[in-house]
């Protein structure tokens, strides 16, 4: 359905990972102003709009593959140190929103176990814990994500920038979608970012245990 003149644009990504004994499962997607743009299904990622062309997205594509992969060997690494025979649920939820009067709103979320988690402060580029009540691994969680620069300037200038930027030319267009080099940029550097949510994998880890 055409959005309302009053709406705003949103670019929206989802990234959900199951981790059970070891094993990662991935689901995800992205969507430009309500229309599916990306698709992950486990290590299967789609374009669904032609957003770059055939050779650019084959390259993107196999970023986004080897990330995965990376991931899933850490998770089997971790496991067998400290063994877990009950289910974790990530979910990270990011994207922009472009208001008609030109102002913007990103946001980055996290649950863990369909609790919240953890968000980014996009302003201050910071993370914020959001677990109801004291819970090590959550601190654990935040005090990695602070330590890299991909996750908190890096992460704010994609935020603000870039991912607005895919909206404003979203609002300029006259046909098809503008800027195509850098809307999946998107789905690379959300994958890039949850490298490093990955690396503090006290998330599987911590939960249970001592940090």
């Amino acid at each position: 359905c055409p959005a309302s003149p009053a709406a705003p644009l949103v670019f929206t990504m989802l990234q959900l990972t199951r981790v059970y004994r070891g094993n990662s499962m991935f689901r995800g997607n992205a969507s430009l102003n309500g229309q599916l743009s990306h698709l992950l299904e486990d290590h299967n990622v789609t374009q669904v709009l032609p957003l770059e062309p055939p050779d650019a997205w084959a390259r993107r594509k196999d970023e986004v593959v080897a990330y995965l992969k990376n991931f899933r060997q850490l998770v089997q690494l971790f496991n067998k140190e400290r063994p877990t025979n009950f289910t974790q649920h990530l979910c990270c939820h990011l994207g922009c929103r472009l208001f008609p009067n030109g102002t913007a709103q990103s946001f980055y979320e996290v649950t863990l176990n369909r609790t919240a988690f953890l968000s980014f402060h996009v302003p201050n580029a910071t993370w914020e814990r959001r677990w109801p009540g004291e819970l090590p691994v959550a601190a654990f969680a935040q005090a990695q994500l602070m330590k890299y620069p991909i996750t908190t300037e890096d992460l704010q200038y994609f935020l603000n920038t870039t991912c607005v930027s895919i909206l404003q030319a979203q609002s300029a267009r006259t046909g098809e979608v503008s800027g195509r080099s850098r809307a999946p940029l998107v789905l690379g550097l959300i994958l890039g970012s949850l490298a490093l949510l990955g690396m503090a994998l006290g998330i599987f880890l911590c939960t249970g245990g001592s940090c």
